[in-house]
Parts: structure tokens; sequence; C-alpha cells
């Protein structure tokens, strides 16, 4: 695995600001770059492009591919539509490609990998735990350790939002669950691609994911402390006062229909 000579780590500056897009086009070098979005944003995705174009990473992980779709990602991906049948994207439940195509093209000879579960472990992680499911390399990851309590029941309440208060909060520890056990397997994958590429790694994946304090730097942090990793959040609103993530950008929100809306009761009228 090659890593950034100590003395570049030793002279990297701590970060920790809001940024505008035009600062993607020269960002800190480091191993890994975690690139958060709000999945149906068009913004966030066109900033990730941007980033990759200019970060030209030897390797590029998607939250939304497992190992197996990446596995079979065309040496050509000029054809979205090409592309996106060679992943099975359609009836993913993943946003359109089209708003994807843009970030494999910015990086035409990266390698592609997949750090999704697939959905029966997502499934399996919620009544069995993220540990059980996810094998050997649990304790490399903290899976086999419970989260500290007051952070166990912020996490569960901010799924019962999430989800819209139509679950039972006893469902949320699996919730709670399944989510790490994503955050591990993305960060396997980098990894992975590190060992396999030598780096650096570009991670595209939702915002949550990109939290220093929870997400894929977090994981990576237990799993691999030499790594370097730059971790970038993108919302809709401004973060506030201790943003987890070393820089963000704050975005207007994309036009969507109201998420609960679906949970609501049928109207007797």
């Amino acid at each position: 695995m090659r890593l950034l000579p100590l003395l570049l780590l030793c002279a990297t500056p701590a970060l920790a600001e809001r940024i505008d897009p035009a600062t993607l086009d020269h960002l800190p070098a480091a191993d890994v770059v975690v690139l958060g979005e709000v999945h149906d944003n068009p913004e966030h995705h066109s900033n990730q492009a941007r980033a990759v174009a200019a970060l030209q990473p030897k390797a590029l992980v998607f939250e939304m591919l497992t190992q197996a779709e990446a596995a079979r990602a065309p040496a050509d991906r000029g054809d979205a539509g090409a592309l996106a049948a060679a992943f099975g994207w359609e009836g993913s439940g993943w946003p359109d490609f089209a708003l994807y195509h843009p970030i494999f093209l910015a990086a035409p000879e990266a390698r592609i990998y997949g750090g999704e579960v697939e959905r029966d472990q997502a499934r399996l992680a919620v009544s069995q735990g993220a540990s059980a499911v996810f094998g050997a390399d649990a304790a490399l990851y903290a899976l086999d350790q419970p989260l500290p309590e007051a952070e166990a029941t912020a996490r569960a309440e901010e799924q019962f939002s999430a989800h819209c208060g139509a679950m039972p909060m006893e469902m949320m520890g699996g919730m709670v669950e399944a989510q790490r056990l994503r955050d591990a397997a993305l960060a396997r994958a980098v990894l992975q691609a590190m060992q396999e590429t030598g780096g650096p790694v570009a991670v595209i994946t939702g915002t949550e994911h990109a939290r220093k304090d929870r997400g894929v730097p977090a994981a990576l942090a237990l799993a691999a402390p030499g790594l370097h990793v730059l971790a970038i959040g993108q919302t809709e609103e401004d973060p506030g006062v201790g943003a987890p993530f070393d820089l963000w950008l704050v975005t207007a929100p994309a036009p969507r229909p109201d998420p609960c809306a679906a949970f609501a009761p049928p109207s007797d009228g």
C-alpha cells in the first residue's frame, strides 16, 4: 500500500471549513478523498465530477455499486446507457444514472470498485447486527463492539426522523447496525482499492457516510490509521459549528416531493 510521505502528512494543515466549488480544483493531497452527496441533488454530482477530474484518482469506490456490479464495468465508459445496463442500474433505487455518468468520465482510467452491501446482508444486519454479517474482519472496524450509549441513542433518533417516524423506534437500533455495516463495507473496498492501485482513491457516497465521526473516514481511521483521508461533505443547509467534515459545501436544496408523504395515512376526503 502506498502512503504519502510523512513529511507531506505533517505539513498538511488541519482543515475544517466551508468551501466553494472552485476549491475542488485544487484539493489538498490525500490517499483517500471521500466525496459526500445528497443522492438526488444534481449540483452535488457536478461537484463530485469536478473534484474527480482534478484529483485523477487511480480508483473510484461507489456506494451505489456492489463488488459484483463494479466488476462488470466495461473498458469504454462513454456510452451512459451501456454502462448503466452493465451495472443493472435501472430498478436499483438510485437516482437517474445520468447524474453519475460524468463522474465516471472525469477519471476514465480509474479502476471501479463497489462498496455497497447486498440487500439481503443489510436486512440481516438489522436483525443480527453488523458484526455477524460482516465476517472475520469485523473487529478491525470495531463492529464487534457496541456503540457508546449516547451515540447509539442519538443515531437511533436520527434514523427515526429519517424514516419520518413511521417505523417503530424499537427497529432503529437495527437500522443503525445496517448503517455501520455499510460504512465498514465501503472502508473495506477503499483498502482493497489502495492495495491494488496504490491510490489515490476517491469515494462517491452519501454525505452521512462521509462523516469523520462515524462514517467511512472513522472506519478507515480504525482499520488503517496511516492513511491520510480527506472528508468532504455536501449538504443543503449549513451544518453549523462542529461540522463532521474536513471541508464542506452548502448548496440549494434539489426540488423533490415531500419524502414523508408516502408514509401519510390516506385521506378520507
